[in-house]
């Protein structure tokens, strides 16, 4: 259907299930899809529908979920997400208790459901294998504790890598909104360091030249290249600047 390969390191943020924009953007050769479920309009239905429909255009879905719990982390990985990516996580402690919702017993303690994942028939001790080590769990560091204890986080078991998120790190961190500063690369230089050093990937929200440079730098697994929303505002702008040159060039 695509002539573009999809790039699994790159992906679009979407606030909506939107088919049209994962169409687009899965033609366009992104392969992955980050959904904002925590800021965003997504409810299970939507859920239920839109992560089977990305995986079947090829694309890995990392689900940013509701919270740190139990319900949303199992919910995402049942419809079939590719991987959890788990906000408000606050230390080494609080890491540890809830990225095991991500994996089963005895590695973690996620609850088993038949269903899309199964093939909707039963399960063996091999699946079980295969569903953890496919499934990827990423606490995000987004807490002053979190990005404090980032080598206790990456060294947990349950924890496949880490996802950056820079603007509440940056207000937690007492710098104010997040601008890209010198003190935001240097967090995001500690991340980069402490997960090369434990061998586990990192993802990276990258809107700005800046970030995306910083990214391919210190070797960030995926990066998220554009907004739904900011990717709506540059299509709607350019047109809209183009009539008022015109305009004025009369």
């Amino acid at each position: 259907m695509y002539s573009t390969p999809a790039d699994r390191r790159y992906a679009i943020w979407l606030s909506d299930p939107s088919f049209a924009a994962a169409e687009i953007a899965r033609g366009i050769g992104y392969g992955a899809v980050v959904l904002d479920i925590e800021h965003g309009s997504f409810d299970l239905a939507d859920l239920e529908r839109f992560i089977p429909f990305l995986r079947s255009l090829g694309m890995e879905v990392l689900a940013k979920v509701l919270g740190p719990e139990r319900g949303p982390i199992q919910q995402a990985l049942d419809f079939g997400a590719t991987a959890v990516v788990i906000p408000h996580i606050e230390n080494a402690a609080h890491a540890k208790e809830i990225t095991a919702f991500a994996k089963f017993p005895p590695l973690g303690d996620r609850s088993f459901a038949g269903g899309r994942t199964t093939g909707y028939g039963g399960f063996t001790d091999e699946w079980v294998a295969e569903q953890d080590a496919f499934t990827r769990c990423y606490p995000m560091i987004e807490d002053a504790g979190a990005i404090e204890a980032i080598a206790e986080i990456l060294a947990l078991d349950t924890v496949d890598g880490v996802f950056v998120g820079p603007s509440d790190l940056s207000l937690r961190r007492e710098r104010g909104a997040y601008s890209r500063k010198e003190g935001d690369f240097t967090d995001l230089a500690a991340v980069a360091s402490a997960a090369a050093e434990a061998g586990k990937p990192w993802v990276l929200p990258a809107w700005s030249v800046e970030e995306k440079e910083f990214a391919v730098q210190h070797g960030a697994d995926q990066m998220a290249l554009i907004m739904q929303h900011g990717a709506l505002a540059a299509g709607f702008a350019g047109p809209f600047e183009q009539i008022k040159q015109i305009r004025e060039s009369r």
